[in-house]
This record gives structure tokens, sequence and C-alpha cells, in this order.
């Protein structure tokens, strides 16, 4: 978009208005620090689950989900299902003895389970960790509505939008955003499904679309419109890199020129091929310079290499050095998008791009319903409920509420890539959901529809992101400063230093989001997901069943399986970014990329190990701490680990 869309900024201030004046009201009701850190442990069931609903529902359920399915393709609807599935395992395993110890954090279960301040220290570091990896999307998000509905740059909306939000927590702590999360479920629920019947009754049905592209498996989506594409330079690694088809020949115009770093075949030759002659070479091209790209054949001595009885063909990526523009014909195959074949079956793009989907997509698993399991923004909720009981009913709630949501985001996907191929020859699909309304050929119903769009958005990582906040500073506010540092402040002084905490972790998740523009959305709250299911998953499923767990334990199995977990998803973000230019095998690529698969086991295998080795150091009171987690309330035996 080149210019500024102002039925959807008007949509956004009133939905940024009303969150702010939600927060306001309910501020008045909000003045000890229970209200602050656990809303006076007095929401309702319904009031609860539409708040864990709209908290969870972040920007990688509201845009990444979509984004992603359209770039990626089917292996990508594990997000969604997976998303869900785990509240079963909270249900089932978590919610109500977490609530009956009843805490203010996460890290007060940590140590009033094992009578350890010095486990405290670590269950804080991983809230910080977990919650840091889950705000960088949310800034993303940020960046990415304000860039298409007010074509500002990428740091703009992000700096905006952090600094709302920002100010709405520190104003009013977890009673102040009960309300306002609440109401933006329902916001988020609407904008994704009005919007969506109304463009598939122009674009086509959501099954009409998938049979459209079940019978061509080898064809690529073409583009609408004439295309302008903004390529970015090597800082915006991988956005830099586009990708050809084999399928037919694209004429390319660079009306500014060019300056090329890389062209290579798409399909790299295998030992013994011959080096492809390519179309393009790498260098600087004028302006105004026309090209036709179209396939490379592999060659061996000189001969056509044939798979079957057809020759092997491959398509043409080009690696841009610096910031340039492709102008692309109406008609052309869209650069970078998947084939239907690719794209509609199991194993695709995402799943199999290290070379072992099997195990990707079974690690991308265990990491999203344990990781829904261990977050701690998310598990800090239960302690508003009025008892276990209303926990359990709250989860159940999340999950019927949750289902319904994710009906809709594949629909967008598959909308996108039947409508706006563009996105992909621009690296945006992540827009998609804003962006596909401005495909109708009204731009005043457009503009409306985007403009719900983006208003959901806005809801969508603004809830989170408040969630996050107050996850984050009550742990720097209650766990650090009023139970490490100064364990007799006073209850002002703790709610000072929670609003303080507030902004201290608003300017750093800011600051945090400049980094990871070229990351996909969901991709990162997948990452997200893996640290938590190393490290708190474990700890709150062994702390709350085994009484044999002991402190020693519990810590070393955080410590090693989410601090390598930690380590192996920003070696692969590092890598992803050409930082760190390391040969990695494809089988440990995967590894890194999706630990879950090897970090849950190792957490789990060491607390049992270690616990084993240290049986000396079990709570004496163990007993009586596990009927404190699992006996009903009415015989008495519940008693909140925090009271005032």
């Amino acid at each position: 978009m080149t210019n500024i869309s102002w039925i959807a900024v008007a949509f956004v201030v009133l939905m940024t208005a009303a969150t702010v004046g939600l927060g306001i009201y309910a501020t008045r009701k909000a003045r000890t620090a229970s209200d602050f850190f656990v809303a006076g442990r007095s929401v309702s069931v319904f009031w609860n689950a539409s708040a864990i609903s709209g908290e969870y529902l972040s920007a990688a359920s509201f845009m990444g989900i979509a984004g992603l399915l359209m770039k990626n393709g089917y292996d990508v609807l594990w997000y969604p299902v997976c998303y869900a599935a785990g509240y079963l395992f909270l249900l089932l395993f978590i919610a109500g003895p977490l609530r009956r110890f009843g805490a203010y954090t996460i890290p007060d279960f940590a140590e009033g389970r094992f009578d350890s301040p010095i486990f405290r220290k670590i269950a804080v570091t991983f809230v910080l960790f977990i919650g840091f990896f889950y705000t960088m999307p949310q800034m993303k998000g940020a960046g990415v509505v304000m860039g298409t509905i007010m074509n500002w740059p990428y740091w703009a909306g992000i700096v905006v939008v952090g600094a709302v939000i920002t100010f709405n927590v520190a104003l009013g702590g977890m009673k102040g955003i009960t309300f306002v999360q609440a109401f933006q479920y329902w916001a988020k629920a609407f904008a994704i499904s009005l919007p969506i019947f109304i463009l598939m009754s122009v674009f086509g049905g959501y099954s009409s679309n998938l049979q459209a592209l079940e019978h061509e498996p080898a064809s690529i989506p073409t583009l609408v419109a004439d295309t302008t594409v903004a390529v970015k330079g090597a800082e915006g690694y991988p956005a830099n890199v586009v990708t050809f088809s084999a399928a037919g020949t694209t004429r390319v115009e660079f009306p500014g020129g060019a300056v090329i770093d890389k062209v290579t075949p798409a399909r790299a030759p295998l030992e013994g091929e011959d080096a492809p002659e390519l179309p393009i070479k790498p260098g600087k091209l004028i302006a105004g310079t026309i090209v036709d790209i179209g396939s490379v054949a592999a060659t061996k001595d000189g001969k056509p290499v044939f798979q079957g009885e057809k020759p092997v063909v491959s398509g043409l990526k080009l690696e841009f050095a610096k910031p340039a523009r492709m102008t692309l014909p109406k008609g052309s195959l869209a650069p970078n998008a998947p084939a239907n074949k690719k794209w509609l079956e199991p194993f695709g793009p995402l799943t199999s791009k290290h070379g072992y989907p099997l195990l990707y997509t079974y690690s991308l698993i265990i990491a999203l319903i344990c990781g829904t399991a261990g977050l701690p923004h998310i598990l800090v909720r239960f302690y508003t409920n009025p008892d276990g009981r209303a926990a359990k009913r709250t989860t159940l709630w999340v999950m019927v509420m949750l289902g319904a949501f994710y009906v809709f985001p594949p629909m967008w996907g598959v909308l996108g890539r039947a409508a706006s191929p563009g996105l992909y020859a621009n690296n945006t699909t992540d827009s998609v959901v804003i962006r596909l309304p401005m495909a109708l050929e009204s731009p005043l119903l457009g503009q409306i529809l985007s403009g719900i769009t983006s208003a959901g958005a806005f809801a969508a990582f603004m809830s989170t992101f408040s969630g996050l906040l107050v996850s984050m500073s009550g742990a720097l506010a209650h766990d650090i400063y009023g139970r490490i540092l100064r364990p007799s402040a006073s209850p002002e002084s703790r709610l000072l230093a929670f609003k303080v905490s507030a902004v201290i972790v608003g300017t750093v998740s800011i600051l945090l989001g400049f980094l990871v523009e070229s990351f996909d959305i969901a991709m990162m709250v997948g990452w997200a997901f893996a640290i938590a299911a190393a490290s708190y998953f474990p700890l709150l499923l062994l702390g709350s069943w085994w009484p044999g767990l002991t402190k020693f334990g519990a810590a070393s199995g955080m410590l090693i399986g989410g601090l390598l977990s930690l380590a192996a998803i920003v070696t692969s973000m590092l890598l992803d970014k050409k930082i760190l230019t390391l040969h990695v095998e494809p089988l440990w690529r995967s590894l890194l990329e999706q630990p879950a698969i090897w970090g849950v086991p190792l957490s789990l295998g060491v607390m049992y190990a270690v616990s084993k080795l240290t049986v000396k150091h079990i709570p004496a009171d163990v007993h009586l701490k596990m009927l404190r987690l699992h006996a009903p309330e009415e015989l008495g035996l519940s008693k909140n680990y925090i009271e005032h």
C-alpha cells in the first residue's frame, strides 16, 4: 500500500481507545497487591475463560497461522490443532492443582513446593526467557499492521503500540487487563470470522478453492495484476531471496537497477552434475534492465539428467545485496510460492525443509502441546479463579472458545493463495488477513473489512503482550523485588515496583522487536512454546503429581533441558540470519530448529534421575503438599500459598 488507509486507522483507533478506556475503568477496582497480581482471585469462569482465550490468541493465532499456512501449506495446521490440544493437558493434569496451591506467580509454586528460595530465582529466569521470546512476534505483528495501514516504517509501529500497551499494564495490573482481554477475545472472534464470509462470497468458498488446487497439482499461483516487488538487502536475509519457479518463464524488470549477490538453482546440483548455465549473472544491473528468468536444466557431462522419463529442471534463486524493486507482469508465476501438490500434502515446505519431515513434525507437536501447559503468562491466570473446580471449568470453556476461533485462520490462508498471490513475491504472507480484503473490486468495502481485521490484529497482540507484561513484571516486582531483594517491602512499594518493571520490560520488548522482522510470527511463538515445554512443563507435571521430585532434580531438569533448548533455538535463528555461517548437517539443523523432541525427554529424565540420587532432600511435608494440590476444597486442606 502506498497511501494511508484512514478507515482502517479509524478502526484501530477505536480498538485502542476501547482498550485504554476499559483499562482505566477497571483500574478503579485495582487497589491491593492481590488485585494487581491475581485480580483478587474473584474472576468468574466465563470471564476468565474469555480473558485466557483473549490472551492466548496472539498475533501468531490471528495473523501468523493464516500467513504461515498460505506460505507453507497444510503442515501448518499442526499449530492451531496443538494450540487447542495443549489445554487438554492443562485440564487433566495442571489447572486444578495449580489453583489449589494459591500463589501469585509460577515461581511462587516453585519455591513453595520445594521450600527453596534459590529455586525461585531459576524459575524467574525462565519466566523472562519465555516471555521475551513470546513478545517478539507480538512486536512484529504491530510493525506489520502499522506498516500496512499507515505506511509507517516497521520500527515506528512497534514503538507506538509497545508504548500504549506498556502504559495500560502499568496502570491497572491483572485486574485492569482481565476485562480488557475478555473483551478482546470477542473482538478477535468477530474480526476473524465476519470478513471471511464476505470474501468467500466474492473469491469462492473454502472447499471450491481447495478443489481447484487439487485439480492442478503441478500449478503455481499466478499474479492477478502487474506487481511491484520490494526486495530487502543482505541485512534482511532471508527476505532478500527470491525464488522463481521452473514451471515457466517470468519477465522481470528492474526499474531502479539492482545489485545481485548470488544466483543459484533452487535445486542444488548433485555430485557429478555440471555447473548450470544461468540466464542472469551476479553483479550490478542498470536501471530498466529486463530479464527473462526461466528453468535451468540439470546436465551431466553435457547431457540432460532424467528422473523417470522427465528431464530434471530447476527454478532460479536470486539473492540481493542491496534493497531493490522488481516489476512482474500480470499472469506471471508468483515467486517464492510452492506448487499446489507440495502445498496441499503432508510434509510440505515447512517440515521437509531440512530433509527430516517426520522428526520435525513430531517435535513441533510436542513443543506446542507441552508448551501450552508450561506458559507462565497463561498459567498465572488460573490463580485468578476462586477455586480449583472453577479453574477446571475455565479450562474446558477455553478449549471451546479456541476451537471455534481456529476454524477461520486456515480459510484466510486458502483464500490468500487464490486471490492475493502477490504476497508470496513480497515475502509478506504474514499480512494476509490485513491485505486480502484490499483485493476486492470495491475499495470502500475492502478498506472497511481491512479495518475490521486490523482492529482484530491489534486486539491480538495487545491482549497477549498485556498478559506477558503482567507475567514478567510480576516476576520482577513480586518474585525478585518482593521475595528476594526486599521481603519486608510494603504493598505500596511492591505496586510501584510492578509499574516500574512494566516500563522496563516493555522497553526491552520493543528493542527485541526490531531484530525479528524477517522471522515468521507463528514460528517465533512455536519457539517460545518449545522453551516452555522443556522447562516449566516438566516442573509442573512432576511437581504436581510425583512426591519424589526434589528441588535438585527439578532445578537440574529445568536448567539442562530449558537452557539447551534455548541455546538450540538461538543458534538456529543466527544460522537463519547468516550471523553464524557454520556448516550444520540437515539432521542437526532440524533438531536445532525444533528442539522439543529431545529437550522435553531430557528435562523429564534429568529430573527423575537427579531426584532419585537426592531422595534425602524430599520435603518432609510433601504428602501434605500433595493433599493441598489434589484434595477438593471442601475438605479444608487447600490454602493459598500467598494470602496478601
